[in-house]
Protein backbone atom coordinates (compact mmCIF):
# COMPACT_ATOMS: atom_id res chain seq x y z
CA UNK A 1 0.00 0.00 0.00
CA UNK A 2 1.40 3.39 -0.98
CA UNK A 3 1.89 6.29 1.41
CA UNK A 4 -0.78 8.26 -0.45
CA UNK A 5 -3.34 5.45 0.03
CA UNK A 6 -2.56 5.23 3.74
CA UNK A 7 -2.89 8.99 4.22
CA UNK A 8 -6.14 9.11 2.24
CA UNK A 9 -7.69 6.31 4.30
CA UNK A 10 -6.49 7.83 7.58
CA UNK A 11 -7.85 11.21 6.51
CA UNK A 12 -11.20 9.55 5.74
CA UNK A 13 -11.31 8.05 9.25
CA UNK A 14 -10.51 11.43 10.79
CA UNK A 15 -13.18 13.04 8.61
CA UNK A 16 -15.83 10.63 9.94
CA UNK A 17 -14.89 11.58 13.51
CA UNK A 18 -15.06 15.28 12.61
CA UNK A 19 -18.44 14.66 10.93
CA UNK A 20 -19.84 13.12 14.10
CA UNK A 21 -18.51 16.01 16.18
CA UNK A 22 -19.95 18.67 13.84
CA UNK A 23 -23.32 16.95 13.61
CA UNK A 24 -23.55 16.97 17.41
CA UNK A 25 -22.54 20.64 17.56
CA UNK A 26 -25.21 21.50 14.98
CA UNK A 27 -27.88 19.63 16.93
CA UNK A 28 -28.32 16.71 14.53
CA UNK A 29 -27.13 14.43 17.35
CA UNK A 30 -27.74 15.06 21.04
CA UNK A 31 -25.19 14.10 23.68
CA UNK A 32 -27.38 11.20 24.80
CA UNK A 33 -27.31 9.82 21.24
CA UNK A 34 -23.74 8.78 21.94
CA UNK A 35 -25.05 6.00 24.18
CA UNK A 36 -27.44 4.79 21.48
CA UNK A 37 -24.62 4.67 18.92
CA UNK A 38 -22.44 2.94 21.49
CA UNK A 39 -25.04 0.20 21.96
CA UNK A 40 -25.33 -0.30 18.19
CA UNK A 41 -21.55 -0.63 17.86
CA UNK A 42 -20.88 -2.79 20.91
CA UNK A 43 -23.91 -5.06 20.60
CA UNK A 44 -24.42 -5.30 16.82
CA UNK A 45 -21.78 -4.10 14.33
CA UNK A 46 -18.62 -4.99 16.30
CA UNK A 47 -19.76 -8.55 17.18
CA UNK A 48 -20.77 -9.03 13.53
CA UNK A 49 -17.33 -7.86 12.37
CA UNK A 50 -15.70 -10.30 14.81
CA UNK A 51 -17.84 -13.19 13.55
CA UNK A 52 -16.98 -12.45 9.93
CA UNK A 53 -13.26 -11.99 10.61
CA UNK A 54 -12.96 -15.29 12.49
CA UNK A 55 -15.00 -17.08 9.82
CA UNK A 56 -12.32 -16.32 7.24
CA UNK A 57 -9.24 -17.60 9.00
CA UNK A 58 -7.59 -20.60 10.57
CA UNK A 59 -6.57 -20.10 14.20
CA UNK A 60 -3.52 -21.80 15.64
CA UNK A 61 -3.61 -22.68 19.34
CA UNK A 62 -0.35 -20.77 19.82
CA UNK A 63 -2.18 -17.56 18.92
CA UNK A 64 -4.16 -17.74 22.16
CA UNK A 65 -1.08 -16.32 23.88
CA UNK A 66 -1.94 -13.01 22.19
CA UNK A 67 -4.62 -12.52 24.89
CA UNK A 68 -1.77 -12.19 27.37
CA UNK A 69 -0.33 -9.21 25.51
CA UNK A 70 -3.58 -7.26 25.85
CA UNK A 71 -3.62 -7.95 29.58
CA UNK A 72 0.12 -7.35 30.05
CA UNK A 73 -0.01 -3.97 28.31
CA UNK A 74 -2.63 -2.71 30.76
CA UNK A 75 -0.80 -4.13 33.78
CA UNK A 76 2.45 -2.45 32.69
CA UNK A 77 0.68 0.90 32.24
CA UNK A 78 -0.87 0.69 35.70
CA UNK A 79 2.38 -0.47 37.30
CA UNK A 80 4.33 2.42 35.77
CA UNK A 81 1.64 4.87 36.82
CA UNK A 82 1.72 3.55 40.38
CA UNK A 83 5.49 4.10 40.53
CA UNK A 84 5.18 7.66 39.21
CA UNK A 85 2.59 8.38 41.91
CA UNK A 86 4.52 7.10 44.92
CA UNK A 87 4.14 9.68 47.67
CA UNK A 88 1.30 11.47 45.87
CA UNK A 89 -2.30 11.82 47.09
CA UNK A 90 -4.58 8.80 46.88
CA UNK A 91 -7.01 10.81 44.71
CA UNK A 92 -4.34 11.59 42.13
CA UNK A 93 -3.07 8.01 42.16
CA UNK A 94 -6.57 6.59 41.66
CA UNK A 95 -7.40 9.04 38.85
CA UNK A 96 -4.16 8.33 36.98
CA UNK A 97 -4.56 4.55 37.29
CA UNK A 98 -8.07 4.67 35.89
CA UNK A 99 -7.31 7.08 33.05
CA UNK A 100 -4.02 5.70 31.74
CA UNK A 101 -4.76 2.00 31.22
CA UNK A 102 -6.80 0.02 28.73
CA UNK A 103 -7.03 0.25 24.94
CA UNK A 104 -9.96 1.55 22.90
CA UNK A 105 -9.96 -1.28 20.39
CA UNK A 106 -13.54 -2.07 19.41
CA UNK A 107 -14.51 1.56 18.81
CA UNK A 108 -11.24 2.78 17.31
CA UNK A 109 -8.34 0.41 16.65
CA UNK A 110 -10.53 -2.29 15.10
CA UNK A 111 -11.82 -0.01 12.30
CA UNK A 112 -8.25 1.09 11.55
CA UNK A 113 -6.89 -2.44 11.43
CA UNK A 114 -9.98 -3.64 9.56
CA UNK A 115 -9.00 -1.39 6.63
CA UNK A 116 -5.23 -1.88 6.59
CA UNK A 117 -4.51 -5.47 7.65
CA UNK A 118 -5.93 -8.85 6.65
CA UNK A 119 -7.90 -11.50 8.57
CA UNK A 120 -4.85 -12.64 10.56
CA UNK A 121 -4.21 -9.13 11.86
CA UNK A 122 -7.89 -8.76 12.73
CA UNK A 123 -7.96 -12.09 14.57
CA UNK A 124 -4.88 -11.01 16.54
CA UNK A 125 -6.66 -7.76 17.38
CA UNK A 126 -9.69 -9.67 18.66
CA UNK A 127 -7.57 -11.94 20.84
CA UNK A 128 -5.59 -8.96 22.15
CA UNK A 129 -8.86 -7.23 23.06
CA UNK A 130 -10.02 -10.28 25.01
CA UNK A 131 -7.10 -9.76 27.40
CA UNK A 132 -7.50 -6.00 27.26
CA UNK A 133 -11.15 -6.31 28.31
CA UNK A 134 -10.06 -7.55 31.73
CA UNK A 135 -8.35 -4.20 32.28
CA UNK A 136 -11.04 -2.03 30.68
CA UNK A 137 -14.04 -3.70 32.28
CA UNK A 138 -12.82 -4.17 35.83
CA UNK A 139 -9.07 -4.21 36.34
CA UNK A 140 -8.36 -0.48 36.15
CA UNK A 141 -11.52 0.34 38.09
CA UNK A 142 -10.56 -2.06 40.87
CA UNK A 143 -7.02 -0.65 41.02
CA UNK A 144 -8.43 2.88 41.32
CA UNK A 145 -10.79 1.79 44.10
CA UNK A 146 -7.91 0.13 45.95
CA UNK A 147 -5.84 3.32 45.65
CA UNK A 148 -8.70 5.39 47.06
CA UNK A 149 -9.50 2.76 49.69
CA UNK A 150 -13.17 3.49 49.21
CA UNK A 151 -15.41 0.48 49.05
CA UNK A 152 -12.59 -2.00 49.50
CA UNK A 153 -11.78 -4.75 47.06
CA UNK A 154 -14.30 -5.92 44.53
CA UNK A 155 -15.45 -9.51 44.65
CA UNK A 156 -14.58 -11.99 41.93
CA UNK A 157 -18.22 -11.91 40.81
CA UNK A 158 -18.11 -8.11 40.42
CA UNK A 159 -14.99 -8.43 38.26
CA UNK A 160 -16.29 -11.30 36.12
CA UNK A 161 -19.89 -10.21 35.49
CA UNK A 162 -19.04 -7.16 33.30
CA UNK A 163 -17.00 -9.48 31.08
CA UNK A 164 -19.76 -12.08 30.89
CA UNK A 165 -22.29 -9.38 29.97
CA UNK A 166 -20.00 -7.90 27.30
CA UNK A 167 -21.30 -8.97 23.86
CA UNK A 168 -17.94 -8.40 22.08
CA UNK A 169 -16.07 -10.39 24.75
CA UNK A 170 -18.57 -13.26 24.54
CA UNK A 171 -18.29 -13.18 20.75
CA UNK A 172 -14.49 -13.39 20.99
CA UNK A 173 -14.72 -16.45 23.23
CA UNK A 174 -17.36 -18.26 21.15
CA UNK A 175 -15.70 -17.61 17.78
CA UNK A 176 -12.26 -18.53 19.13
CA UNK A 177 -13.61 -21.85 20.40
CA UNK A 178 -15.46 -22.59 17.14
CA UNK A 179 -12.42 -21.71 15.03
CA UNK A 180 -10.09 -23.89 17.13
CA UNK A 181 -12.55 -26.78 16.84
CA UNK A 182 -12.79 -26.31 13.09
CA UNK A 183 -16.54 -25.61 13.24
CA UNK A 184 -17.70 -23.24 10.50
CA UNK A 185 -20.88 -21.20 10.55
CA UNK A 186 -23.39 -21.58 7.68
CA UNK A 187 -22.59 -19.39 4.67
CA UNK A 188 -25.80 -17.41 5.13
CA UNK A 189 -24.78 -16.54 8.70
CA UNK A 190 -21.32 -15.44 7.56
CA UNK A 191 -22.85 -13.33 4.78
CA UNK A 192 -25.24 -11.74 7.27
CA UNK A 193 -22.33 -10.94 9.61
CA UNK A 194 -20.30 -9.53 6.73
CA UNK A 195 -23.07 -7.11 5.76
CA UNK A 196 -23.58 -5.81 9.29
CA UNK A 197 -19.89 -5.90 10.21
CA UNK A 198 -19.05 -3.82 7.16
CA UNK A 199 -20.75 -0.89 8.87
CA UNK A 200 -18.62 -1.19 12.03
CA UNK A 201 -15.82 1.14 10.96
CA UNK A 202 -18.19 3.97 10.04
CA UNK A 203 -20.47 3.56 13.08
CA UNK A 204 -17.60 3.28 15.55
CA UNK A 205 -15.78 6.36 14.25
CA UNK A 206 -19.01 8.38 14.00
CA UNK A 207 -19.72 7.45 17.63
CA UNK A 208 -16.27 8.65 18.66
CA UNK A 209 -16.96 11.99 17.00
CA UNK A 210 -20.36 12.39 18.65
CA UNK A 211 -18.80 11.74 22.06
CA UNK A 212 -15.72 13.91 21.46
CA UNK A 213 -15.16 16.53 24.20
CA UNK A 214 -12.16 18.78 24.59
CA UNK A 215 -11.99 21.40 27.34
CA UNK A 216 -8.43 22.48 28.15
CA UNK A 217 -8.17 24.51 31.35
CA UNK A 218 -4.79 25.83 32.43
CA UNK A 219 -4.99 24.28 35.88
CA UNK A 220 -5.56 20.84 34.28
CA UNK A 221 -2.71 20.92 31.77
CA UNK A 222 -0.15 19.37 34.15
CA UNK A 223 -2.38 16.33 34.80
CA UNK A 224 -3.14 15.95 31.09
CA UNK A 225 0.55 16.11 30.16
CA UNK A 226 1.51 13.69 32.95
CA UNK A 227 -0.99 11.00 32.01
CA UNK A 228 -0.51 11.23 28.24
CA UNK A 229 3.28 11.22 28.63
CA UNK A 230 3.14 7.98 30.62
CA UNK A 231 0.63 6.48 28.23
CA UNK A 232 2.45 7.15 24.98
CA UNK A 233 5.93 6.67 26.41
CA UNK A 234 4.93 3.12 27.35
CA UNK A 235 3.14 2.76 24.00
CA UNK A 236 6.35 3.49 22.10
CA UNK A 237 8.35 1.05 24.22
CA UNK A 238 5.77 -1.71 23.80
CA UNK A 239 5.46 -1.12 20.04
CA UNK A 240 9.21 -1.54 19.58
CA UNK A 241 9.36 -4.54 21.90
CA UNK A 242 6.41 -6.35 20.36
CA UNK A 243 7.42 -5.67 16.77
CA UNK A 244 11.09 -6.68 17.06
CA UNK A 245 11.08 -9.36 19.77
CA UNK A 246 7.88 -11.41 19.50
CA UNK A 247 7.85 -14.67 17.49
CA UNK A 248 4.68 -13.97 15.51
CA UNK A 249 4.09 -13.45 11.79
CA UNK A 250 4.67 -9.98 10.37
CA UNK A 251 0.95 -9.12 10.09
CA UNK A 252 0.39 -9.92 13.77
CA UNK A 253 3.39 -7.82 14.83
CA UNK A 254 2.09 -4.95 12.70
CA UNK A 255 -1.25 -5.25 14.50
CA UNK A 256 0.60 -5.14 17.83
CA UNK A 257 2.21 -1.82 16.91
CA UNK A 258 -1.13 -0.27 15.97
CA UNK A 259 -2.73 -1.64 19.14
CA UNK A 260 0.04 -0.20 21.31
CA UNK A 261 -0.78 3.28 19.98
CA UNK A 262 -4.58 2.94 20.22
CA UNK A 263 -6.41 5.49 22.43
CA UNK A 264 -7.18 5.20 26.11
CA UNK A 265 -10.20 3.03 26.91
CA UNK A 266 -13.48 4.84 26.24
CA UNK A 267 -14.90 3.54 29.54
CA UNK A 268 -12.46 5.66 31.58
CA UNK A 269 -14.64 8.82 31.79
CA UNK A 270 -17.70 6.78 32.79
CA UNK A 271 -15.79 4.99 35.54
CA UNK A 272 -14.26 8.30 36.65
CA UNK A 273 -17.76 9.70 37.13
CA UNK A 274 -18.79 6.60 39.07
CA UNK A 275 -15.94 7.23 41.52
CA UNK A 276 -16.76 10.96 41.78
CA UNK A 277 -13.60 11.99 39.95
CA UNK A 278 -13.14 14.89 37.52
CA UNK A 279 -15.21 13.76 34.50
CA UNK A 280 -14.28 16.86 32.47
CA UNK A 281 -10.57 16.18 32.90
CA UNK A 282 -11.03 12.49 32.09
CA UNK A 283 -13.02 13.35 28.93
CA UNK A 284 -10.35 15.84 27.82
CA UNK A 285 -7.60 13.25 28.28
CA UNK A 286 -9.65 10.65 26.42
CA UNK A 287 -10.37 12.99 23.51
CA UNK A 288 -6.75 14.13 23.23
CA UNK A 289 -5.63 10.51 23.18
CA UNK A 290 -7.85 9.99 20.12
CA UNK A 291 -6.09 12.83 18.28
CA UNK A 292 -2.64 11.55 19.28
CA UNK A 293 -3.55 8.00 18.26
CA UNK A 294 -4.82 9.04 14.84
CA UNK A 295 -1.50 10.75 14.15
CA UNK A 296 0.60 7.97 15.73
CA UNK A 297 -1.19 5.07 14.02
CA UNK A 298 -1.05 6.83 10.65
CA UNK A 299 2.68 7.47 11.10
CA UNK A 300 3.48 3.85 11.96
CA UNK A 301 1.35 2.61 9.06
CA UNK A 302 3.42 4.77 6.69
CA UNK A 303 6.58 3.29 8.20
CA UNK A 304 5.44 -0.37 8.26
CA UNK A 305 3.44 -0.78 5.05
Amino acid sequence: MSIAEILIKAAAFAAIIVLGYLLRRKGFFKQEDFYILSKIVLKITLPAAIVYNFSNMKLDVSMLSICFFGLAGGVLLMGTTWIFNIGKSKERKAFDLLNVAGYNIGNFAMPFIQSFLGPVGLAATSLFDAGNSIICLGGAYSAAMAAMKSGGRRSVKELVMPLVKSVPFDTYIIMTALTLLGIRLPRIAVSFAQTIGGANAFMALLMVGVGFKLSLKKDKLAAIFRILSIRYGISLALALLWYHFTPFALEIRQAFVLLAFSPIASAAPAYSGELNMDIGLSSAINSLSIIISILSMTAVLVIML
